[in-house]
């Protein structure tokens, strides 16, 4: 089976072990702060997509949000990403937009990923040659005004990062049409993939692979641009995000360079 169809299944099948779990009495912990939060829904999902990806590659390399797997991705390697719940606030507080993704890359470079909404039904998949959203093709918007733009708001990684994130919210609502925060990175970098939102924007320094290797990957391969905050090219540890859909990239990131300063 080829790593993008590998990367579906794993993700479809974590998405039904997490979605047998949705809006059920399960225990809830956190991590680094009040508000980052962990069920055994995160680690049995992503022990269910461990599984489906190691029976078609036994010796996978593996970067995951929970356990014990890797938590950033290794230079030139063959590695699978995994985020068994992006929104675990969301999925906690019975609120349906969290996602469970698996990216795959190959030599370095993303050649699958399939984010999957189990709540809402939807699956968003890209592989090396198209870009599809529940069977059908997708592509990002073609809108070209800024100011009717719907952009969204992403990654907000602590307490201590809340004044800058609070300065980001304040630009976009002022400078383009109208603001989005959904609290799932990948389902909302889905959305631009497939022409809902415009842009998503974040500048949340070194963001977590799982939180967004997916998600630019079915940007791209929906005909979109991403970059860092700053317009370089985006990589997995760089400074931010701007996934846009391509037609007026420049003045996205010009809008958004007094919070950088």
């Amino acid at each position: 089976m080829a790593r993008y169809e590998t990367a579906r299944q794993a993700a479809m099948e974590g998405g039904e072990v997490a979605h047998d779990l949705f809006r059920t009495d399960l225990d809830i912990g956190t991590k680094e702060s009040a508000m980052d939060f962990v069920t055994r829904a995160d680690t049995e999902t992503q022990q269910r997509i461990v599984e489906i990806i190691r029976d078609e590659y036994p010796n996978a390399t593996i970067v995951g949000e929970e356990g014990d797997e890797l938590k950033s991705v290794p230079e030139g390697d063959d590695v699978w990403v995994i985020d068994p719940i992006d929104g675990t606030s969301n999925f906690v507080h019975d609120f349906q937009l969290w996602t469970t993704t698996v990216a795959a890359l190959q030599d370095g470079e993303t050649v699958g990923a399939t984010t999957v909404v189990p709540a809402l039904g939807d699956i968003y998949t890209a592989g090396p040659t198209e870009a599809v959203m529940n069977g059908s093709s997708m592509s990002v918007s073609e809108k070209t005004e800024v100011t009717e733009f719907k952009v969204a708001a992403v990654l907000r990684y602590g307490p201590e990062r809340d004044q800058v994130f609070g300065d980001l919210l304040d630009t976009l609502i002022q400078r383009f049409g109208d603001l989005r925060r959904l609290g799932s990175a990948q389902l909302t970098l889905g959305l631009v993939a497939n022409g809902s939102l415009d842009a998503a924007v974040s500048t949340q320094p070194h963001p977590n692979p799982w939180d967004t290797i997916a998600g630019v990957y079915l940007v791209k391969q929906a005909g979109g641009t991403v970059t860092d905050i700053r317009g370089d090219q985006w990589k997995p540890d760089a400074d931010g995000i701007v996934a846009s859909n391509g037609e007026s990239h420049d003045e996205v990131l010009k809008r958004v360079s007094d919070v950088v300063r």
